[in-house]
């Protein structure tokens, strides 16, 4: 995973813009995460069920005002690979995803992290830890 100013996927490949940074802000800006999920080749060819959430520094879930109230920060779906036969058996198969996101209401001078499950499991380097910038003075 990496965080990046803006991402897509076209033919299988990951096209990212402004990737690699670690601090934003302190405006509110868009943001994207690319990531590339390796699928052993024992997983192939059954769905499998993916959710990121964004955590603030207490590894609690960020929650944003919508029009339909308080909602927490995440995004979620379900992908499926079938084994390619240009694939030595045994090898794991990638999958690459882009999640673009609007500008997000992040509070200045705070950590946060996007927090990585796949079919209900996490690794701790499943996440992208990332800080915003002070409050410009007024």
């Amino acid at each position: 995973m990496m965080l990046c100013d803006a991402a897509q996927v076209a033919d299988g490949k990951l096209y990212v813009l402004g990737g690699g940074w670690s601090l934003i802000g302190p405006d509110p800006m868009p943001s994207a995460i690319a990531m590339k999920i390796d699928v052993d080749w024992t997983e192939v060819d059954r769905p499998h069920h993916w959710e990121l959430y964004l955590a603030d520094e207490d590894g609690q879930p960020v929650i944003a005002e919508t029009p339909d109230g308080p909602q927490a920060i995440e995004v979620r779906g379900d992908f499926e690979v079938a084994r390619p036969v240009a694939v030595p058996p045994g090898s794991p198969v990638d999958v690459a995803l882009a999640l673009n996101f609007g500008p997000l209401p992040l509070t200045p001078e705070t950590r946060y992290s996007w927090r990585l499950t796949i079919d209900g499991e996490s690794q701790d380097d499943w996440a992208l830890a990332f800080s915003t910038r002070p409050a410009r003075p007024e």
